[in-house]
């Protein structure tokens, strides 16, 4: 709230321009910069009031003070403020307020399964948060709130529209089946908000709001929420708004409506990068810590790295079961949990008090998923660090973001685990590393047991180590000098006369093909005539 800055336009001919500038307009800057005023002094009711006091919270931020003049008059609005200045109840005071609650002479009128108003959100956590805010906020007045999105079961959705609710917070896609159903009745609703109008925009979800602001009755007061006004929601606000008012709390570094977030750009290698988190994580200032990943694989890996290493951490995807997500989300609030791992889609619209660290695990795909991503921490008054791991062939994109935002780190600081200067900016204890537990051993499977290595050659009969490598010259399968049994001999004969030295015996003893009779005698026959014919 410190020199925090809100501009006030009132549409006078609901004409938009592109940059939500009305063509026709009257602009008032006014500076919400009194710590004391109070939600009291804002004309909130008692009640209310009471249930924000319990809860520890008395003064208004810059967002909510210049709403809530408007919006309890019933007036429709377009609020653009940064994620974490309390966009919550600037419109969940004016929602609970104007609806007819328990005990008010008209309540009796009001009919069961119709709620009075109704708010749409883009995802699931965010749903179940602003659900979780409203019900604080009116407890007071005991208003029944209900909160409706997929990935669970239809009947307990069913029998507590049945049993009858107040207001309704939901996400487009289950809040157009259930009416479509005829099981959710929007014709009695007097106040219809539409929070993070540009992310519902960027999930595809335009065609749905469209349809879920034509089942509400013309006169309701519908109040807009989003950080960003691209053209289809400009135009969305022109076709189903009447004379809306344009409040927009802007905040700087310097006007500390949301006190700045220390910002670190590290150039890291990816197998260096949860070593450098594992150091983060033991560093003196740090707390829950938020790091978002690219892809659902990624954040699933990284957890389990994480937990390897001793850390309480949890990943947060779209493959997880919704009851596996709201346990994620519900233990990391409860500080069971110090970090999560978490890709954009599932993280989106989280709001979770205490978070101290923000890591980008990998640089941003745009400036805008930049801005929401460090959004995480920082919040309603606390302060923050947002640190982001740039790949080298992700310098480029990088600098785009970098000259998108006006921000002065043009070339990330290349950083290891055991850089100086990161354990200097951090915080990080000397000699830290980036596990608290050691590592488990590695489980290597027994060698198979092959027996002695002297055994085998009596298994293995014949192929024994000491083969007779002997041979026999054999013809039709016998021997050729027709012994069955006897194997030659394995020493050198002497050279024989005549021919048998002419033939050479070398390290073998040559047999002489034989002719004429058999026996011994054919032998010296071929002698005999080999001497003749050489005389």
């Amino acid at each position: 709230m410190n020199s925090a800055q809100a501009e006030i336009t009132h549409e006078s001919d609901r004409t938009l321009t592109s940059d939500t500038t009305p063509e026709t307009s009257t602009t008032e800057t006014a500076e919400a910069t009194d710590p004391k005023v109070t939600f009291r002094n804002l004309g909130v009711l008692p009640a209310i009031c009471d249930s924000l006091a319990e809860a520890g919270i008395v003064h208004p931020f810059a967002i909510q003070e210049m709403t809530l003049s408007v919006a309890l008059m019933g007036t429709d609005l377009i609020g653009q403020a940064r994620t974490g200045t309390g966009k919550t109840l600037a419109f969940g005071i004016p929602v609970i307020q104007r609806s007819v609650a328990p005990g008010d002479p008209d309540y009796a009128e009001i009919p069961d399964g119709k709620p009075q108003a109704l708010v749409v959100a883009p995802t699931r956590e965010l749903a179940i948060q602003v659900s979780n805010d409203l019900e604080i906020a009116s407890r007071g007045r005991g208003m029944r709130v209900l909160t409706i999105y997929g990935g669970v079961g239809y009947e307990p959705q069913l029998e507590a529209l049945e049993a009858g609710v107040d207001i309704v917070v939901g996400t487009p896609g289950r809040l157009l089946d259930l009416a479509n159903r005829k099981a959710l009745d929007l014709s009695h609703v007097h106040a219809l908000v539409l929070d993070e109008a540009d992310e519902m925009l960027d999930l595809g979800f335009l065609d749905d709001i469209q349809k879920l602001i034509r089942m509400t009755p013309e006169t309701r007061q519908t109040m807009l929420f989003s950080a960003t006004m691209p053209a289809p929601i400009v135009a969305l606000a022109r076709t189903y708004m009447r004379h809306p008012m344009n409040i927009r709390a802007e905040s700087s570094y310097e006007n500390a409506t949301v006190p700045a977030t220390a910002q670190f750009i590290y150039q890291a290698h990816d197998l260096d990068k949860p070593e450098i988190i594992g150091r983060i994580l033991q560093a003196e200032d740090a707390d829950k810590m938020i790091v978002f990943t690219r892809t659902k694989r990624q954040a699933q890996r990284i957890a389990e790295d994480l937990v390897e290493r001793g850390f309480k951490a949890s990943p947060l995807h779209g493959d997880m079961a919704q009851v596996s997500r709201e346990k994620a989300l519900t233990k990391f609030r409860e500080d069971k949990i110090k970090v999560l791992v978490a890709t954009d889609v599932a993280a989106r619209g989280i709001d979770v008090s205490g978070v101290s660290h923000v890591i980008n695990y990998t640089c941003p795909e745009d400036d805008k998923t930049y801005v929401h991503r460090i959004g995480r921490t920082g919040r309603a008054g606390a302060s923050g660090i947002a640190i982001t791991l740039v790949d080298a062939t992700d310098v480029h994109r990088w600098k785009m973001i970098n000259k998108a935002l006006d921000l002065p780190f043009d070339e990330p600081l290349e950083t290891y685990s055991t850089s100086e200067h990161l354990f200097h900016d951090q915080g990080i204890p000397p000699g830290t590393k980036g596990r608290i537990v050691d590592p488990a051993p590695v489980e290597r499977k027994p060698r198979e047991d092959r027996g002695d290595r002297r055994d085998r050659g009596e298994r293995s009969g014949d192929r024994s180590g000491s083969r007779n490598r002997n041979r026999t010259r054999t013809r039709g399968g016998k021997p050729a000098d027709g012994s069955a049994t006897e194997k030659p001999a394995a020493t050198v004969s002497a050279p024989a006369e005549g021919g048998e030295k002419a033939a050479g015996t070398g390290n073998r003893n040559r047999r002489r093909r034989r002719r004429g009779g058999s026996g011994g005698s054919g032998g010296s026959g071929g002698s005999a005539q080999a001497s003749t014919a050489a005389s």
